[in-house]
């Protein structure tokens, strides 16, 4: 079955998006990605409508994610997962090093190979190559190799094979994990979920909503899951400006007049 496109969004969600590839589109380096201008109001309109219910879930972290939305302060997922802020301002870290052989496979890799981007982040790391598609191979079989030939650390690290992206996180978080903490929380707390991204690393988050009894959202293609599907960016953007609109009329009856 062909997923089609998702319904309009209800007061009552509780709205989860990654950033990259969905709110904004993707730039050859991940310093280059440019904030579409509908954005911040369109999510400030947004989580107006939904109570505070909405929330940033990226393999960015925090401090990225707070930079590019500023003013925006929303509760937000970074570094898949490891680390989370609620509703309330508090936040959950859990930011261990990765294993220094696996970063030193990455670096050989960058050093061997012009293009090649290593991306530190406050738990893991990620080895872009979307300049050297070509590459895509020699990196997976670098990096997994290396870590393959440490069981220990196969064991709490794991690669994620992303658009043009290979990412170290560990196995005890992901996105999936921290949507579940924060449909624990007020506001998110008994709502439908709707989870909304354009990569396989989003696919933790989109199984966490279905399974709560709300609905994925795949941007672009791919397989998924997600019982819903937009083509990129600018559909998600008219998808969320139509329900902020919708919400503004509702709080303001008599622009239906105008």
């Amino acid at each position: 079955m062909t997923p089609s496109d998702p319904p309009a969004l209800a007061a009552s969600a509780a709205l989860f998006l990654d950033f990259d590839g969905t709110l904004a589109p993707i730039a050859p380096r991940p310093q280059d990605v440019r904030v579409p201008p509908w954005v911040p109001a369109a999510l400030q309109a947004l989580a107006r409508q939904l109570d505070g219910a909405l929330a940033i879930v990226s393999g960015r972290p925090l401090a990225q994610l707070d930079a590019l939305l500023a003013p925006l302060r929303l509760p937000a997922a970074g570094a898949h997962g490891a680390e989370w802020r609620g509703a309330s301002g508090a936040t959950t870290r859990r930011l261990d090093a990765p294993p220094p052989p696996l970063v030193q496979a990455a670096r050989a890799l960058v050093a061997a190979h012009a293009g090649l981007i290593l991306e530190t982040k406050p738990a893991g790391f990620a080895l872009h190559y979307r300049a050297r598609p070509e590459l895509e191979d020699t990196c997976r079989e670098a990096l997994f190799a290396a870590l393959s030939a440490r069981p220990e650390a196969g064991a709490v690290w794991q690669w994620l094979d992303g658009h043009c992206v290979f990412e170290l996180k560990q196995r005890s978080v992901s996105k999936g994990l921290a949507v579940r903490a924060l449909l624990a929380q007020a506001p998110f707390a008994g709502r439908q979920p709707v989870f909304v991204g354009d990569d396989v690393t989003d696919e933790d988050g989109i199984a966490a909503v279905q399974a709560a009894g709300g609905f994925g959202v795949r941007v672009g293609a791919g397989a998924s899951q997600a019982r819903y599907r937009l083509a990129d960016t600018d559909a998600v953007g008219a998808w969320l400006m139509s329900a902020a609109s919708v919400a503004a009329l509702r709080q303001d009856p008599e622009k239906n007049d105008a």
